[in-house]
C-alpha cells in the first residue's frame, strides 16, 4: 500500500506541476476518481500526506481548497521522473488538453464570504488571469444567504460586471 500511496502522491504532485495555474480539490479528485485509479478517501489521504510534508500548499475558500506545487514538491518531483508510468502521464496530459479552460476558469473566477465585526457577511469577489488579480472586490450583505448568492451570480455574471465596471471607469 505504500508504493501505491507514492504513486498517488506523485500522481498529485505531477498534476501541479504541469498547469500555471492552481487544481481544487474537486479538479484533483474527479481526475482520479475519473480514471479509477483509487478512491476518493485515499486521495483526501494522498493530500493531507503532502500538505504535511509541505510538498504543496492549499489555499482555501467556503466551497473548495485550491492547491499550489511548493519549490520542495518541484524538486521532489525530479527525484522520480520514473516512478509515474507513461500511460498515467499521458492520461495527465491528455485531460489537461481536453479540459484545460474549464479548469483555468473554475480557478479564475473567485467568490467567498466570511462574517465581518459587524456580524454581516463581507463577499470578496475576484477575477484572476494567471497570477494578476484584475478585480478584486468586497462588499457587504446581510446575510449568509445573500452571501451564498453573491458568490453564485459572481461566478456566472463576472465578466457581465467586470466589463460594465471597467466601461464605467475609463470613461
Amino acid at each position: 500500500m505504500a508504493e501505491a500511496l507514492t504513486q498517488y502522491k506523485l500522481l498529485v504532485l505531477y498534476m501541479l506541476d504541469h498547469v500555471d495555474f492552481p487544481l481544487t480539490n474537486t479538479q484533483i479528485s474527479n481526475f482520479v476518481l475519473e480514471k479509477d485509479y483509487t478512491t476518493y478517501f485515499t486521495i483526501q489521504q494522498v493530500i493531507s500526506e503532502l500538505l504535511s510534508a509541505e510538498l504543496i500548499r492549499k489555499e482555501p475558500t467556503h466551497n473548495n481548497t485550491r492547491y499550489y506545487l511548493t519549490p520542495a514538491g518541484r524538486e521532489t518531483l525530479s527525484y522520480f521522473p520514473d516512478k509515474i508510468s507513461p500511460a498515467i502521464k499521458e492520461d495527465v496530459l491528455t485531460y489537461f488538453a481536453e479540459n484545460k479552460i474549464e479548469l483555468r476558469q473554475e480557478i479564475s473566477v473567485m467568490a467567498d464570504y466570511y462574517k465581518n465585526t459587524a456580524q454581516e457577511f463581507a463577499v470578496r469577489c475576484q477575477l484572476r488571469e494567471k497570477e494578476c488579480t484584475l478585480i478584486d472586490l468586497t462588499i457587504t450583505v446581510k446575510t449568509k444567504q445573500l452571501a451564498e448568492t453573491v458568490c453564485a451570480n459572481w461566478k456566472e455574471q463576472n465578466e457581465d460586471v467586470y466589463g460594465y465596471l471597467m466601461d464605467l471607469l475609463i470613461r
